[in-house]
């Protein structure tokens, strides 16, 4: 059983910053899958980025704005977003892959104001 606790959700300007925070759960933290997806209104949840052993995938809307990372001593995965637009709004969520299962975390609220 892994648990998934996100932070750092806001109300932000278009062009701001914000770090995403997920801490995990696990004593083989450093072997899963750790991704972020997001949901906007009335759509369906999609990819962001996920990274194992610091090697990192990114969804076109995301690259060149978004990094991805793992702290191992922390067992936290963050989300550094910059450059944020309108449509990057939307519920945030934290995955972990552990080879054999998914876990979801409750999500984060990101909303960008142009």
């Amino acid at each position: 059983q892994v648990q998934l606790v996100e932070s750092g959700g806001a109300l932000v300007q278009a062009g701001g910053s914000l770090r995403l925070s997920c801490a995990a759960s696990g004593r083989t933290f450093s072997l899963y899958t750790m991704g972020w997806y997001r949901q906007a209104p009335g759509k369906e949840r999609e990819f962001v980025a996920k990274v194992r052993l610091s090697a990192a995938i990114y969804a076109d809307s995301a690259k060149g704005r978004f990094t991805i990372s793992m702290d191992n001593a922390k067992n936290t995965v963050y989300l550094q977003m910059n450059s944020l637009k309108p449509e990057d709004t939307a519920i945030y969520y934290c995955n972990a892959y552990t080879g054999n299962e998914d876990y979801w975390g409750q999500g984060t609220q990101v909303t960008v104001s142009s």
